[in-house]
């Protein structure tokens, strides 16, 4: 799939996406933040890519796409259906070859240092302690998955899942469910 396709996948999963919370509720307002940093990457990517900038467009639409799929794995928001970035196949022309190589090895040094300062923040006697485990294992995965696809040489490949597990980590701190332990900067809080 472009990264027009790509992009149009994302509105169309957002006019889809409804809260699954009742309003009012604290986890309501979760909810709301998640789906309004979903619509702003969403925006932020068609930005990028009118503009001529097609690899902060990737990573805008995966981050964004991360962000709803984390929302639904936590029982914010309906439908639950995943937007996983293994789909994309970003063509990124040569011209912004040293582009997505600088942004790709940062967003693996940055998701890699945000995955050592985060811990899990309900007792693990709550339910919720499995879900952040979850989300956390989801992040790992995307982080994996991101430096397999670096090594082989698809730096697009690895900078889409490296914004998409980041975006794991970041809903899950929005939720609740991790405590920062170190460097705040890196997390959208």
């Amino acid at each position: 799939m472009t990264l027009e396709e790509y992009g149009a996948l994302f509105l169309e999963a957002l006019s889809r996406t409804r809260i699954a919370v009742p309003e009012g509720t604290l986890l309501y307002r979760v909810a709301d933040e998640v789906v309004e940093m979903a619509a702003a990457y969403h925006s932020d990517g068609i930005v990028f890519l009118r503009t001529g900038d097609p690899v902060n467009a990737l990573a805008g639409f995966a981050y964004g796409l991360g962000w709803l799929d984390a929302g639904s794995r936590l029982g914010l928001l309906e439908p639950l259906a995943p937007h996983p970035p293994d789909q994309v196949d970003a063509c990124i022309p040569d011209s912004q070859s040293a582009h997505l190589d600088e942004k790709t090895r940062r967003y693996r040094r940055m998701l890699h240092s945000a995955l050592l300062m985060v811990e899990t923040g309900p007792d693990e006697a709550s339910p919720l302690h499995a879900g952040a485990e979850s989300l956390r294992s989801a992040a790992h995965s995307w982080y994996a998955e991101g430096v397999e696809h670096l090594d082989a040489g698809d730096r697009a490949g690895a900078l889409a899942r490296f914004s998409y597990g980041y975006a794991w980590l970041d809903a899950g701190i929005r939720a609740g469910l991790f405590r920062i332990t170190g460097e705040r900067g890196l997390f959208t809080v």
